[in-house]
C-alpha cells in the first residue's frame, strides 16, 4: 500500500535551494565564466537529484509524479528553446550577409563615446517597444551595438548592460510583449491599464538609468580614436559589400513581428532571408568561406549559408578587433545554453511538483502586514522564482496566482499586482545565469551574465522603484467602497 504524500516543511523546502546556491558559489569560484560549458548544468542536475531524494524519501512522492512535473516544466520552455536555436541561425546569416557589419559600419559613423551608452539604451528600447521582444532586440540590434561599443573602447559588460536595460524597458512597455500580456491576465486587469500604471515606476527607472549611462559616457576613459574607427570601417569595407539594401531584412523581421507573426516563423524568415542576401551581395566572401575554390558558386553558396545556419563561422580580417566581432556559432552555438535551460527546468519541475516552492511562497505571504511589505514580498517572490524555476513566465504566473486574492482583500486594484509582477519578475530574469533569459542573452551577446549584470541599471532599479512606491504609497490604485463590497461577496462565494 502506497503511503500518502505529505506537505513539506519550510526547512525541507529550503534545503535543496540552499544546496544549489552553495554549489553554484563554489562552481563560480572555480570555473568562473566557463560555467556555461557544463559545470553549471551539472550543479543543477545534482541539486535536482537532492530535491528528488527529499521528495521521494521524506515526502512520499512517487518518482512518476516528479517525472511528469519535470516534463511539464521542460515543455513550458520549449518555445524559448526553439527561439534560441533560430536566433543562433539568424546571427550567422546576418553576419555573412553583411547586415550586422553594415549596422556596425554606419553606427561608427554617427556615434561617439560620450553619447554611445545613452544611444544604445534608447535604440534598444525603441526597437523592443516596436517588436515586443527583448530577445529579438538583443539578438539583432544588440549584437551590432555591442560591436560598435567595443570598437569605441567600452568594456563589453557595460555595453551589454546598456543594451539589455533598454531592451527590457521596451519589452515591458510594449503591448506586443508576451509578458506584458501575461501579467495583467494573472492579476485581473486589462493590458492598457497595466501599461499606463507601469509608466509611474518605469519612467523614473529608465530616466535614472539614462542619467547613469550619460555620466559614465561623459567621464569614461573609452576613447575609440578617429584613426581606430576609420581603420575598422575600412576593414569592414574590404571584406563586405556595405549598402542600404541590407537593411531590408531587419525591416521585414520587425514588420512581421508588428503584424503579430509569432517569433519562431518571424525569426526563421529573417535567418533564411539573411542567407539569400548573402548570396546576392557577398559573393566573394561566400567563396572564400567555403574554402573550396575549384567548386561552382552554387556549391559554395549552399555550403557557406548552411554552415552559417548550423555552426560556427568566422570572417578573418587584418584587424583583431574586427575579427572578434565577426564570429558566430549558429544553432550549434546555442546548445550549451539549451542544455543549461533543460537542467534548470528539471530542478524547477521537481521543486514545484513536490510542493516545496508553494511552502516557501506561503511562508513569505505570512510575513505580509503593510502595503509596502505586500509589494516587497511580491517582488521578492518573483525574484525567488526566477532563481529557483529559471523561467520568467513561472516568476509571473505563480506569484500572480498566489497574491491575486490578497491584493483584492487589501482593496488594491489588479494593476498594482500586474505592475509589481513585471517590475520584478520580467526584468530580473536576465540577471540570473541559469535562468532562460540570463543564459540566452549571455550566449547571444557572448558576454557572461555575471559580467553584464552589474551594469543592467534599469533591471536593478526597477524592482527597487516598485518597492519604494509601495512603502511611500505613491502611484497606487485602490478600489472604491462599492467595488470592495462586490469583491468581498465574490471572495465569500
Amino acid at each position: 500500500m502506497l503511503t500518502k504524500p505529505r506537505k513539506p516543511t519550510l526547512l525541507e523546502s529550503l534545503f535543496p535551494i540552499a544546496f544549489l546556491i552553495i554549489l553554484l558559489v563554489i562552481n563560480i569560484n572555480i570555473f568562473g565564466t566557463d560555467g556555461l560549458s557544463g559545470s553549471n548544468q551539472m550543479v543543477l542536475v545534482i541539486s535536482s537529484a537532492l530535491a528528488a531524494l527529499v521528495a521521494v524519501f521524506r515526502l512520499n512522492i512517487q518518482w512518476d509524479a516528479l517525472q511528469e512535473g519535470i516534463i511539464r516544466s521542460i515543455s513550458a520552455a520549449m518555445s524559448s528553446i526553439l527561439i534560441l536555436l533560430l536566433i543562433g541561425s539568424l546571427a550567422g546569416t546576418w553576419m555573412i550577409s553583411g547586415i550586422v557589419p553594415a549596422m556596425i559600419y554606419y553606427g561608427l559613423q554617427i556615434l561617439n563615446p560620450t553619447i554611445f551608452l545613452i544611444a544604445a539604451c534608447i535604440v534598444s528600447a525603441i526597437v523592443s517597444i516596436a517588436t515586443g521582444s527583448s530577445w529579438t532586440t538583443v539578438a539583432t540590434v544588440g549584437v551590432a551595438l555591442l560591436g560598435i561599443g567595443k570598437a569605441l573602447g567600452f568594456e563589453e559588460g557595460l555595453i551589454a548592460g546598456a543594451i539589455i536595460s533598454g531592451a527590457y524597458f521596451g519589452d515591458k512597455m510594449s503591448p506586443l510583449s508576451d509578458t506584458t500580456n501575461l501579467a495583467p491576465a494573472m492579476a485581473g486587469t486589462d493590458l492598457f491599464t497595466h501599461i499606463r500604471h507601469m509608466t509611474k515606476t518605469n519612467v523614473p527607472s529608465i530616466l535614472l538609468t539614462l542619467g547613469i549611462f550619460g555620466g559614465i559616457g561623459f567621464i569614461s576613459g573609452a576613447e575609440g580614436s578617429v584613426d581606430q574607427v576609420k581603420q575598422i570601417s575600412e576593414v569592414i569595407l574590404e571584406r563586405f559589400e556595405i549598402n542600404g539594401w541590407l537593411f531590408i531584412v531587419p525591416i521585414i523581421v520587425i514588420a512581421l513581428i508588428l503584424k503579430k507573426v509569432p517569433a519562431v516563423p518571424a525569426l526563421l524568415a529573417g535567418a533564411l532571408l539573411g542567407g539569400v542576401f548573402a548570396v546576392i551581395f557577398q559573393q566573394n566572401l561566400i567563396i572564400s568561406l567555403a574554402e573550396e575554390p575549384g567548386r561552382s558558386f552554387t556549391y559554395s553558396a549552399f555550403k557557406t549559408v548552411m554552415m552559417a545556419l548550423y555552426g560556427p563561422i568566422s570572417v578573418t580580417t587584418s584587424n583583431e578587433v574586427v575579427n572578434e566581432l565577426l564570429v558566430t556559432g549558429g544553432m550549434a552555438g546555442m546548445l550549451y545554453t539549451i542544455w543549461l535551460i533543460i537542467c534548470a527546468m528539471i530542478f524547477g519541475g521537481i521543486m514545484e511538483e513536490s510542493g516545496m516552492l508553494k511552502v516557501i511562497a506561503e511562508a513569505i505571504i505570512a510575513k505580509v502586514h503593510s502595503l509596502g511589505s505586500l509589494i516587497a514580498s511580491t517582488a521578492a517572490t518573483c525574484m525567488f522564482f526566477n532563481v529557483t524555476t529559471s523561467d520568467q513566465y513561472l516568476a509571473i504566473l505563480v506569484p500572480g496566482r498566489m497574491f491575486a486574492d490578497i491584493y483584492k482583500k487589501r482593496g488594491l486594484k489588479g494593476e498594482n499586482l500586474s505592475r509589481t509582477l513585471e517590475d520584478s519578475g520580467t526584468v530580473t530574469s536576465v540577471l540570473v545565469p541559469w535562468n532562460t533569459c540570463g543564459a540566452t542573452q549571455a550566449s547571444v551577446l557572448g558576454v557572461a551574465t555575471l559580467t553584464y549584470a552589474p551594469y543592467c541599471f534599469f533591471n536593478i532599479i526597477s524592482p527597487l522603484m516598485t518597492i519604494l512606491f509601495g512603502y511611500l504609497k505613491l502611484g497606487i490604485n485602490f478600489y472604491s467602497e462599492e467595488e470592495l463590497k462586490e469583491i468581498e461577496q465574490e471572495l465569500a462565494v
